[in-house]
C-alpha cells in the first residue's frame, strides 16, 4: 500500500518579494506567486494526483495558493480544512523587518541561527504589541497561553504535531491522498518529523515556494520516497534562493 501526501509551500508573498520576516502577518501572494501556484497545480495534475482533502493555515497566502492550485486541477470541490496550527513560525520581534538589514545589524551567523536553527527563537514580541496573535480576532477563541510571541522550529513542531496526529495522519491511514499547503517553517517541521532529520541537519533544509513535494508513505506512514515535482535542478536553485535571503547587501 502506498499513500500519497503533498506538502506545498505558498507562492511568493509580497513580503517574500520585499525580503521581510513575515511570520504570522497575513500577507497576500504577488502576481508572481499566483503564477507559481498555477504551475504547482499543473505539476500535480500532470502527476495524476487526485486529492481527497486539503489542509491550509489560516493565512491568506497559503489559502490562496491552495485554492489556485486546486482550481487548475479542477479539484476545488474537495474539503479544505484551515488551522492556525499550520501557520508559519512566529518570528517574534523580527516580524516586518528587512532580512538583509537585520543581517547587517546582527551578523549573518546570528540571523542564520534565528532563521534556520532548531531550538533558538528570535527575540519575543510583546503581548501589548498590536500585531501579537492574542490581539487578532481570528485567534480569539483560543487559549491566549497557546498563542506565541516567538517560536523556534522546535516549538513550531510542537504546535504542528497535534494537528498532524489528530487530523492529517488518520486521513492518510484511511487511504486518502492529502494536500497540505502551508509555510516554509511549518513544512520544515513536518519534513523533519517525517524524515527523522537530525536537529543539526535541519539547519540546511529550505523549502522553495510553490514546488509540490510528494511523499509516498507506507501503511504506517513511514516514508518510502519523497521528491519535488518538475525539474529537480529548478527545485534545488529555488531552495538555495531561500537560503540566501538573509545575506547582507
Amino acid at each position: 500500500m502506498t499513500i500519497k501526501l503533498v506538502l506545498l509551500r505558498h507562492g511568493q508573498s509580497q513580503w517574500n518579494l520585499d525580503n521581510r520576516f513575515t511570520g504570522w502577518v497575513d500577507v497576500d501572494i504577488t502576481a508572481a506567486g499566483r503564477a507559481e501556484a498555477v504551475k504547482a497545480g499543473e505539476l500535480m495534475k500532470a502527476e495524476g494526483l487526485h486529492f481527497d482533502c486539503a489542509h491550509t493555515s489560516v493565512l491568506k497566502r497559503a489559502i490562496r495558493t491552495s485554492d489556485t492550485a486546486l482550481d487548475v486541477m479542477d479539484q476545488m470541490w474537495i474539503p479544505v480544512h484551515k488551522s492556525w496550527r499550520l501557520n508559519e513560525r512566529h518570528y517574534g520581534a523580527l516580524q516586518g523587518l528587512d532580512k538583509a538589514e537585520t543581517t547587517a545589524k546582527h551578523g549573518e551567523a546570528q540571523v542564520k541561527i534565528w532563521r534556520r536553527s532548531y531550538d533558538v527563537p528570535p527575540p519575543e514580541m510583546a503581548l501589548t504589541d498590536a500585531s501579537h496573535p492574542a490581539n487578532d480576532r481570528r485567534y480569539a477563541k483560543l487559549d491566549a497561553a497557546a498563542l506565541p510571541g516567538t517560536e523556534s522550529l522546535a516549538t513550531t513542531l510542537v504546535r504542528v504535531l497535534p494537528y498532524w496526529h489528530d487530523y492529517i495522519a488518520p486521513q492518510l491511514k484511511s487511504g486518502q491522498t492529502v494536500l497540505v499547503t502551508a509555510h516554509g517553517n511549518s513544512l520544515r517541521a513536518l519534513y523533519k518529523y517525517l524524515n527523522d532529520v537530525a536537529e543539526s541537519a535541519i539547519l540546511e533544509i529550505n523549502i522553495p515556494t510553490a514546488i509540490p513535494l510528494l511523499f509516498e508513505l507506507d501503511a504506517n506512514l513511514r516514508v518510502k520516497s519523497h521528491r519535488y515535482l518538475g525539474d529537480p535542478e529548478a527545485a534545488k536553485k529555488a531552495a538555495e534562493a531561500v537560503a540566501n535571503q538573509a545575506k547582507a547587501k
